[in-house]
């Protein structure tokens, strides 16, 4: 067994904290994650929550935060002026190397300004953006970005299809990670501006297996292992995904409840769609880390619920005994005359 992960979890952030997202951290620790579980939040509001389970105490501690930062605050403001809040208290955390990774279900504005103004970008990052995995029907792809850098330029696009490569390479065990730019056709005249400026340098790139442009509906086919573009676009594409599973897993269900044949029909097959289910669930796969940063941030959803949480904490594990991020940092901070522009 590894060294242990330190793993700050803000109890306070979040649709369903704090009761899911503790419930998450217990069963990490129960179901044996080598971590150092650091609940942040009201300590009087955790300590009640934590009574309702057995679980090693030794594995679960508190850091005390008195403030929260909600979806109505300005981002950057909030981190800046809410200093006590659990979110900046597990960043500060992480900033001081008191502990390896923050996991948070909040604002994801403040997470993203937390990232970037406490945690701190690596040498020779411009940008880091936030990568989440799609199920598709080979496995998963990673889509970098989905919401962090609406404005990206050319060389940040270049710096995404590294860091993403490392990604797959060292978390899904991909060997050679095929990269594509999500374009609206094949040919590589084709694009907007900023496809057309960064094709030609994803091409002259050593470090990466750039095989051309990837048309949205190739995404689930798993036509690629990494997804490049700017925030907009996979924003768009990560909302349309999940909100298209959630319809054809209600469509399905309303079909096979529609009369006592189709019901029948439903038991017949319930292990496979429940097999089904599962496998198209991204959430078992954690949540998004935003990459190149000091220390590692990883961004779940808003209405998380104990198994996302319990998983993004698995996530981080992984993410630390494979030194993600100490790759990350060597591959980009070692170019002549790179900058964190």
């Amino acid at each position: 067994m590894g060294e242990v992960t330190k793993i700050v979890v803000d109890a306070m952030g979040g649709d369903y904290a704090p009761e899911w997202i503790i419930k998450g951290a217990v069963e990490a620790v129960n179901e044996g994650a080598n971590a150092q579980i650091i609940l942040a939040g009201k300590e009087d509001v955790i300590q009640k929550e934590l009574s309702k389970y057995t679980y090693d105490a030794d594995k679960i501690k508190i850091a005390a935060a008195t403030e929260e930062i909600t979806c109505h605050d300005a981002p950057v403001q909030a981190v800046r002026t809410k200093k006590d809040s659990s979110l900046v208290v597990g960043m500060n955390m992480v900033k001081a190397g008191e502990a390896d990774a923050i996991i948070s279900a909040g604002s994801s504005g403040a997470i993203l300004a937390g990232g970037q103004l406490i945690v701190g970008r690596s040498k020779g990052v411009k940008r880091p953006p936030l990568a989440p995995l799609l199920p598709t029907n080979k496995g998963y792809s990673l889509l970098i970005d989905c919401g962090a850098n609406v404005d990206a330029r050319p060389e940040h696009l270049v710096q995404f299809a590294r860091m993403g490569s490392i990604y797959m390479e060292n978390i899904e065990k991909v060997e050679k990670p095929r990269v594509a730019i999500v374009n609206i056709g094949d040919e590589e005249e084709k694009g907007n501006a900023l496809v057309k400026e960064t094709y030609p340098l994803l091409k002259e790139c050593k470090d990466i297996n750039f095989i051309g442009s990837i048309e949205a509906r190739e995404i689930p086919n798993g036509a690629a292992d990494v997804i490049v573009c700017e925030a907009f676009v996979g924003n768009v594409i990560l909302k349309l995904y999940e909100g298209l599973a959630k319809m054809l897993l209600s469509e399905i269900k309303q079909t096979i409840m529609s009369s006592f044949k189709t019901k029948i029909g439903g038991l017949l097959i319930k292990s496979s769609l429940n097999g089904l289910k599962e496998r198209f669930n991204a959430k078992n796969k954690g949540g998004a880390p935003l990459l190149g940063l000091k220390g590692l941030v990883v961004k779940i959803h808003g209405n998380s619920h104990n198994e996302e949480v319990k998983s993004a904490i698995f996530q981080c594990i992984t993410f630390k005994e494979n030194e993600v991020n100490k790759k990350i940092a060597d591959q980009l901070g070692s170019e002549t005359g790179t900058s964190n522009e």
